[in-house]
């Protein structure tokens, strides 16, 4: 029988549309220095779109906190090279964190203008969305800049609704996931 090349949960290789494959994973500890000097090769609208205010850089310790997520409630992706972490550059993130509550969770996904406009940002939402599907999450939300007309249409597309933000200069993308059907039990047998 001929082994099979299977990857790890939640890895994918990827290729975008302009040739280059990229790595989805799961985010990790080795992450955070790639992911300061990535940092650093952002345009400042796309570090304003994402954290809803200018940043010069990302501190180490947000770096750590960033990729050092816990499991329980929170998932983040990232999109790299398809080198070991640690050496690979990242060009997207992509994390839901669950509310206190349970119920609900915060979608953020930041793709680099290196490799945006190549469905990744869809790619990656869906991945995030089916996160919170295994999760029985009832809805996900994320909170955007009403100038972000390309974060709101992706959304759209993929049957989120807008409700008012709760700041000024923002709106809330949301979409309610279809509640888990009950399991039924096998009929008994006579």
């Amino acid at each position: 029988m001929a082994a099979r090349n299977r990857m790890p949960p939640w890895h994918e290789n990827v290729r975008l549309s302009n040739g280059r494959d990229v790595l989805i994973r799961p985010i990790r500890p080795e992450d955070a220095v790639p992911l300061r000097a990535g940092f650093a090769l952002l345009q400042p609208d796309e570090v304003r779109m994402r954290f809803l205010h200018p940043m010069k850089e990302l501190g180490a310790e947000q770096a750590e906190r960033l990729t050092r997520p816990n499991t329980r409630r929170e998932f983040a992706l990232v999109a790299a090279e398809p080198l070991p972490p640690g050496e690979a550059l990242v060009g997207a993130v992509a994390r839901i964190v669950v509310d206190d509550d349970g119920r609900a969770g915060e979608f953020a996904i930041l793709v680099s203008h290196y490799i945006n406009g190549m469905g990744l940002g869809r790619h990656l939402m869906r991945r995030l969305v089916r996160w919170a599907k295994g999760r029985k999450l009832e809805r996900i939300y994320g909170d955007v800049l009403e100038s972000n007309l390309p974060m709101q249409a992706l959304a759209a597309s993929l049957d989120f609704h807008r409700e008012p933000g709760h700041s000024p200069g923002l709106v809330r993308m949301v979409l309610d996931l279809p509640k888990p059907k009950p399991r039924t039990p096998p009929p008994l047998v006579a």
